[in-house]
């Protein structure tokens, strides 16, 4: 009967959210961030009210504050019976989809006992309703977010508690997705009988959203392998603790993506067209995963430190929290932050100047004034090397067959032709830019190095001397993975200039390849 259910239950959802047959890419412009607030103490969820204004939950101190650009937060609300240690607190948020008639608020959070979901007004926090209680409960893997689906339904992520057992367990509601109505009742329709799970087999889910044509996507703490992102299916099945990532049996449901636990643990997610964002905390960096498959890349590497989670605003801006007071990380003088950025132009706007390297358009090297003794810029296809396991150069462009490269001929002996001791320099043709006008660079690059490297090694590109993008190298091993970057040249308008590239080695033995592809300017 369980699994008559199931089956039942995956027809529906598949038939109400049939996809289209064109959906649109994400184009988020991330060289345009705005601090909407700023010395927040452990931030965790974010949800949207109606005149476009958030509430943000900090983890420790059970606060909601109001945020919205151009104010200071303010404390809407203080929620009862939290009980913070360790991972736990409060945690998630969701606003009713009914907002404007019953004013509700809901919450996740840690109590004394257990893991809650509880619901309240703005007017009267401090007597809220229990939703859901008996969520296992730990100092680690509390899972913890809330969001209403399409269906208008509420979804709830929940860790295994640290007792992997749970995961696989249908009494347990530790290791879920959950589904319930909005009185926290189990739906008719669940695939399980009587039952408020939705899917088995999870770790530690941090952060699940939907595309426009309803499909539900997750981001998954591992252990110490693999990190997930997993497309959820009713009633599936996805692994743990029997599988870390790929290779389960026929009745576990494989990841989309993975990563190692040091690229991403993920924790918030959301989707844009045909792209999921994912909050990276011990990666450091945004995660940007095409649906329902590709290569992902990721931006703001290092820039904010932990990214806790990831929410799209009514208005089209992407949303980030960031999570370095939450002790695993280190602070900047303004931590906790909410940023925000804006929506791009839709696909870059008209292009100024396109090179995608896969014919000849007139890059040339400086000559004598390059230092490096090999290793030099060339064009062509990058060959695969590893080192130790990692990827020290992808064997791929980022666009067509070829692309910017150094180290090109390494082939599988890692070192062999990589960047060293000195400088290699690239300059594109001359490039006349319109003037008057908002103008954006961008570009595919990566950077790979050894653990003795520092920021002496560097890849740069220049504009009329002026350093527009820098990515240093550091004392850790790095393998070499194509990310989008961007850069504005606004300031350029209406000079003629070139765009130069630079790999600088400060050592002979720090391995120092690097790679630039798909590179635009547009005019908006």
């Amino acid at each position: 009967m369980v699994l008559i259910r199931t089956l039942i239950a995956t027809t529906l959802i598949a038939t109400a959210f049939h996809a289209p047959a064109h959906a649109q890419p994400a184009d988020i412009d991330f060289t345009r961030p705005e601090v909407v607030a700023s010395n927040l103490q452990i931030p965790w969820g974010l949800a949207f009210l109606p005149d476009g204004s958030a509430l943000v939950s900090e983890r420790n101190s059970a606060r909601i504050v109001q945020v919205r650009p151009g104010a200071a937060p303010v404390e809407v609300a203080r929620v009862p019976g939290v009980s913070a240690s360790g991972e736990g607190g409060l945690l998630g948020i969701a606003v009713s989809p009914t907002y404007a008639q019953d004013r509700y608020v809901y919450a996740y959070h840690t109590a004394a006992s257990d893991n809650r979901i509880v619901r309240f007004t703005l007017a009267a926090p401090g007597t809220p309703t229990l939703i859901r209680g008996g969520i296992p409960k730990s100092g680690i893997h509390n899972g913890g977010r809330i969001h209403f689906g399409p269906d208008g339904m509420l979804y709830a992520s929940t860790g295994d508690a640290n007792q992997t057992g749970n995961s696989q367990n249908l009494q347990s509601l530790g290791g879920k997705i959950l589904r319930m109505r909005p009185d926290g009742t189990v739906p008719p329709d669940n695939p399980y009988a009587g039952s408020l799970v939705y899917t088995l087999g999870h770790r530690n889910v941090q952060g699940f959203a939907w595309t426009a044509a309803g499909q539900m996507y997750a981001t998954e703490f591992g252990q110490n392998t693999w990190d997930e992102v997993n497309q959820i299916v009713a009633g599936g099945n996805y692994g743990w603790p029997v599988v870390e990532g790929n290779g389960g049996a026929p009745r576990y449901r494989d990841p989309l993506v993975t990563w190692t636990t040091a690229e991403a643990s993920p924790s918030g997610a959301a989707i844009i067209g045909d792209t999921l964002f994912a909050a990276a905390l011990r990666g450091t960096r945004l995660w940007r995963v095409p649906l329902p498959g590709g290569t992902p890349d990721n931006v703001l590497r290092g820039t904010y430190g932990r990214l806790r989670h990831a929410a799209v605003a009514p208005d089209g801006h992407l949303w980030i929290l960031t999570g370095n007071r939450d002790g695993r990380g280190t602070p900047a003088p303004q931590d906790d932050r909410v940023v925000r950025f804006p929506p791009g132009d839709g696909g870059g706007g008209e292009a100024v100047y396109e090179d995608d390297f896969e014919t000849d358009k007139g890059w040339t090297t400086p000559g004598p004034s390059d230092t490096a003794t090999s290793g030099r810029w060339e064009r062509g296809d990058p060959e695969p090397t590893t080192y130790s396991g990692a990827t020290i150069q992808p064997g791929n462009a980022a666009g067509g067959a070829n692309a910017l490269v150094t180290g090109r001929t390494a082939g599988s002996q890692a070192g062999a032709n990589d960047v060293d001791g000195g400088l290699t320099t690239m300059r594109s043709p001359q490039i006349t830019l319109p003037a008057a006008t908002r103008l954006t660079l961008t570009f595919s690059a990566y950077l790979s190095h050894l653990n003795n490297s520092s920021s002496a090694d560097y890849l740069r590109v220049r504009v009329g001397g002026t350093t527009v993008y820098e990515r240093l190298g550091a004392a850790s091993q790095v393998a070499g993975a194509w990310q989008q970057a961007s850069a504005d040249l606004t300031a350029f308008a209406g000079q003629t200039v070139q765009l130069e590239v630079q790999a600088g080695d400060a050592a002979t033995a720090s391995l120092l390849e690097a790679g630039l592809d798909s590179v635009r300017i547009t005019k908006s």
